[in-house]
């Protein structure tokens, strides 16, 4: 009888022993894994915040890249600094969120080639854009 019985509690222990073992095998959730897309608006100069806008117009002769949050809104700025023309336009390539940050990647497209608008070409400009989205309390990467 304690034979038996020191079997079955052997038993009962080693499986739970696998069983503790076999928990930890869960999938881990990378950090950096896409949770989801974020849904975002390109804001024409006249819809973005007056405060935002003085802002931008302070830095908008060199790169930069800044966040700024209002009324449950989140606002995700990029500018590209000061260009020799015109012409430029610029694309919001991803933005998306993951476990610990949102990231956004854009890209800065050169004046066409074929010399449409010349006028506006030889004239500095300072590229920039501006997207808006839900407001989440995570860090911003700009990729």
């Amino acid at each position: 009888m304690k034979r038996n019985f020191k079997r079955v509690l052997g038993s009962a222990a080693a499986a739970l022993l696998l069983l503790c073992f076999l928990g930890g095998c869960g999938k881990e959730r990378n950090s950096l894994e896409k949770i989801k897309d974020l849904e975002f608006t390109v804001l024409a100069e006249e819809n973005i915040p007056e405060e935002l806008k003085k802002v931008i117009e302070e830095k908008k002769e060199m790169p930069f890249k800044l966040t700024y949050q209002d009324n449950g809104f989140l606002y995700i700025c990029i500018g590209y600094g000061k260009q020799e023309g015109g012409g430029y336009s610029i694309t919001a390539d991803q933005l998306y969120l993951t476990e610990n940050a949102i990231y956004v990647d854009t890209t800065l497209i050169g004046p066409d080639p074929a010399g449409e608008g010349t006028e506006r070409k030889n004239a500095p400009s300072c590229p920039m854009i501006v997207l808006k989205t839900e407001f989440i309390d995570k860090p911003v990467v700009f990729d």
